[in-house]
């Protein structure tokens, strides 16, 4: 059997927390009214003081057995039931007030919950916060041991409730909680509010209304423009074009890209404008009155000015994989960029013709002039053969040849005659007569021939020798051999430049005729508009981006 040990009492001097006030005015329906204490009550002599912590409560009660304690929930299942620190508190008081003494705050729910009190149920509040009013204006609780039941007497302020259907004027922390929750979600909402205006407001500012009045000039205000298409393409005489060895393995749109290229630079130049501006009144055009002043041009205008709106509205494009120039002429009149694209197209044609003339006559200056001079070279060296000839023999080779041919006879005939005269001498009688024509005619046949061979390296009178001749005729007919294949040479290269000149030639063929259109092209009043939204909001993008970046490097 276990003996109950018996309850010390004690008393505790104590300052009333703001904990215990906001608990009292958390009771519904009460209103507290303090009442002035009459005097202080004198504490018996027999109890002693023991000065506490303010969050631990005056512990009165009796001391449970551990038999008691093996009855009730256990304190790790009442740990887990995530309790607030307050709800913690209150449930200790609570066991004080009831007579027990925990050893701690989950030990107070766990002895309450085995006697069968909730603590947190109003009731137990109440009942805690009535009994709190025993206690003195110096905060000291009065034991039950001095108080006369029968005749109280009230020695603190007590409250008094008034009306018992009222709401209490003050909130429990939950709904305070709550309330503050509600009030920075109310907050939250309202800068969001706040913020989405001021961004509704920008944008409306720098990208909607931007926007709209882009689409109200391009549906309302601006001029319609009608354009005309064309294409035309470039081609060489033989097909092929251009010059050297791989002229035929090029295709036709490579051959003549150059030229291409040329011809729409042409096109596209200050030049072409002002001629077209004589021709056909490119700037009257554009000076009418009724066009839209984002298109007008000024009647004064300077030519930058014009050459800039000609660049906008004459757009030319070449595509070099199949050689085609294609063109687009945009004017206020369909008839009017017709025209237009006619005289451009009659432009091209010129230049291209211009071009392919300067390139046959580089192509044949050199060769005619390299053949004319040949032939007066050639010309020359005939008339210097012929003067040579005129003045002296005709054919040196010839009287050479017969020079020689009579002084083989000579020699042929003075052997002769030596042979004889060697036979009369060796006879023992001679023939003296015979010895003597033979000696005579023997030296008549070596004066013949001392006399022939002086012909052909002797000069004569007034004129040089034979074999001087012949040189001087054999070097002018070298001359006059080499004139004639310098001639030849000339001749050859100038039927070459003939035909690569003929390859030169290059001829413009319009695919696509231009031709006046019905509706206008421009402005394309949608695509604008979405073209005109888009640049805005990036824009207002990128300045926004940049303000938070500096922003933030600002405030960091």
């Amino acid at each position: 059997m276990t003996t109950k040990p018996k309850a010390r009492k004690f008393r505790i001097r104590r300052t009333p927390s703001a904990e215990d006030e906001a608990l009292v005015g958390q009771l519904p329906g009460e209103r507290h009214t303090s009442v002035a204490p009459k005097g202080p009550a004198a504490p018996p002599p027999e109890e002693a003081q023991t000065d506490l912590p303010d969050s631990e409560p005056p512990r009165t009660g009796e001391i449970t057995s551990a038999r008691e304690m093996s009855t009730g929930a256990s304190i790790d299942e009442i740990r887990n039931e995530g309790l607030t620190g307050r709800q913690l508190r209150m449930a200790r008081r609570v066991a004080q007030k009831n007579g027990l003494a925990p050893t701690s705050d989950f030990d107070a729910v766990r002895l309450l919950r085995a006697r069968g009190i909730d603590p947190f149920q109003r009731a137990s509040i109440l009942e805690l916060v009535t009994n709190d009013q025993n206690q003195d204006d110096a905060g000291e609780l009065v034991p039950a041991k001095g108080r006369n039941l029968d005749n109280p007497r009230v020695q603190l302020p007590q409250t008094v409730p008034m009306q018992t259907t009222l709401p209490s004027a003050q909130l429990s922390p939950a709904d305070r909680r709550t309330e503050e929750i509600m009030r920075i979600q109310r907050d939250i909402g309202k800068r969001r509010r706040r913020k989405l205006l001021l961004l509704l407001t920008r944008l409306a500012a720098f990208v909607f209304l931007p926007t709209l009045l882009a689409g109200y000039y391009y549906y309302a205000v601006a001029t319609p423009m009608y354009s005309t298409k064309s294409e035309f393409l470039i081609l060489s005489a033989d097909g092929g074009g251009g010059a050297g060895g791989l002229s035929g393995l090029l295709p036709s749109q490579f051959a003549t890209g150059q030229d291409a290229i040329a011809t729409q630079s042409y096109l596209l130049s200050k030049d072409a404008m002002l001629r077209l501006d004589r021709d056909v009144g490119f700037r009257d055009h554009f000076s009418q009155p009724w066009i839209d002043p984002l298109q007008r041009l000024d009647p004064d205008a300077s030519n930058e000015k014009a050459y800039k709106l000609y660049k906008k509205y004459m757009k030319i494009g070449y595509d070099p994989t199949e050689g085609v120039l294609r063109m687009e002429v945009s004017t206020a009149n369909p008839e009017v960029s017709a025209e237009f694209s006619r005289k451009l197209i009659d432009y091209a044609e010129e230049r291209v013709d211009d071009l392919s003339k300067r390139k046959r006559e580089d192509a044949l200056e050199s060769s005619t002039e390299s053949l004319a001079q040949a032939k007066t070279d050639r010309r020359e060296a005939q008339r210097q053969l012929v003067v040579m000839q005129e003045g002296t023999v005709l054919d040196p080779q010839g009287e050479i040849t017969n020079i020689r041919s009579l002084i083989g006879n000579v020699e042929l005939q003075l052997q002769e005659k030596q042979l004889a005269l060697n036979t009369q001498l060796n006879n023992a009688r001679p023939n003296s007569a015979r010895v003597e024509a033979l000696t005579s005619e023997i030296e008549v046949l070596k004066r013949e021939q001392i006399k022939q061979r002086a012909r052909l390296t002797d000069a004569g009178e007034g004129n040089s020798s034979l074999a001087s001749q012949t040189a001087d005729i054999q070097m002018a007919q070298a001359d006059l051999l080499t004139a004639d294949m310098v001639l030849q040479a000339a001749l050859e290269s100038q039927r070459m430049s003939s035909s690569e000149a003929s390859k030169q030639v290059r001829y413009l063929t319009v695919s696509v005729r231009p031709v006046a259109s019905q509706d206008a092209a421009y402005p394309r009043s949608f695509e604008n508009t979405i073209l005109a939204f888009l640049v805005f909001a990036g824009i207002y993008l990128m300045i926004s981006l940049t303000a938070s970046i500096l922003r933030e490097q600002v405030s960091s």
